[in-house]
């Protein structure tokens, strides 16, 4: 299927693993090229490495996007590697799970200022560049935003925004011409989701497929995620296939949520 991104140039936070990096990888299969960013500069030049295999255009910038000059230090970048954007997928962000009684303010704080934050000053930088091209962005959120529970208040709380915010954003689209669409994926097998197994199985002595069966039946959901699923939808979502999608929060999630 002719997806219509072959030149087109993406912008994706958190790309140097998991879920960040398998989009910017699918991106890169559809003829994107791409800057990556985040903390691990190993990591990250190891993803354009592979980019740059597939015959596509790289470029690197390691930050923080909790930093206060970060948005505009990508931007730069952008404008100056690639001339423009047309595709900004904001997916960084980790929230801490936990006892809400035993949470800080700074965990609180930590969770807001990547998840949400940094995003918000990052989509602000970047939206004259997605409107002038007629562009695409893509929050990543998570299905606690949806289903909130009780160990995970500070990732359902921040999840809820980043879905309102992208709301918001879409209202914003329709009269700039930037498609915005919010994606609530359930359990990804990341490295993420493997150290909370591997804590379980350390926990508990259980065996990990046991570990693993147990966090589907709780989650309610038929099997755990991959990567491929999230990047393969986010391709699919920002490509000229997809260009009547606008202002949806999808729920990718083998199930979770029950309800309408």
């Amino acid at each position: 299927m002719e997806l219509g991104l072959k030149g087109k140039i993406a912008l994706v936070t958190g790309s140097s693993r998991g879920i960040g990096r398998g989009i910017a990888l699918a991106l890169a299969d559809a003829g994107c090229d791409l800057l990556l960013t985040g903390r691990d500069a190993q990591a990250l030049e190891a993803v354009a490495h592979a980019i740059r295999g597939k015959g596509r255009k790289a470029a690197v910038h390691v930050l923080d996007l909790c930093e206060p000059r970060a948005a505009e230090s990508l931007v730069e970048v952008i404008r100056r590697e690639f001339g423009g954007l047309d595709i900004l997928v904001n997916n960084a962000g980790a929230t801490k799970r936990g006892d809400f009684f035993e949470l800080t303010d700074a965990d609180w704080e930590a969770g807001y200022a990547l998840k949400l934050f940094a995003h918000v000053r990052l989509t602000r930088a970047a939206w004259p560049l997605l409107k002038e091209r007629r562009g695409a962005l893509v929050a990543i959120a998570g299905t606690s935003g949806r289903k909130p529970e009780k160990h995970f208040t500070v990732g359902s709380s921040v999840n809820a925004a980043v879905a309102a915010f992208t709301k918001c954003l879409a209202h914003l689209g329709k009269e700039d011409g930037v498609r915005v669409n919010c994606i609530h994926p359930s359990l990804v097998e990341t490295d993420r989701q493997w150290r909370r197994i591997r804590a379980e199985v350390e926990r508990t002595g259980q065996p990990e497929a046991d570990i693993r069966a147990q966090f589907c039946r709780e989650t309610g959901i038929i099997r755990y995620g991959k990567v491929e699923d999230v990047a393969d939808f986010v391709t699919f979502i920002v490509s000229s296939r997809a260009t009547w999608l606008h202002g949806a929060t999808l729920d990718l999630d083998g199930g979770e949520i029950p309800v309408l």
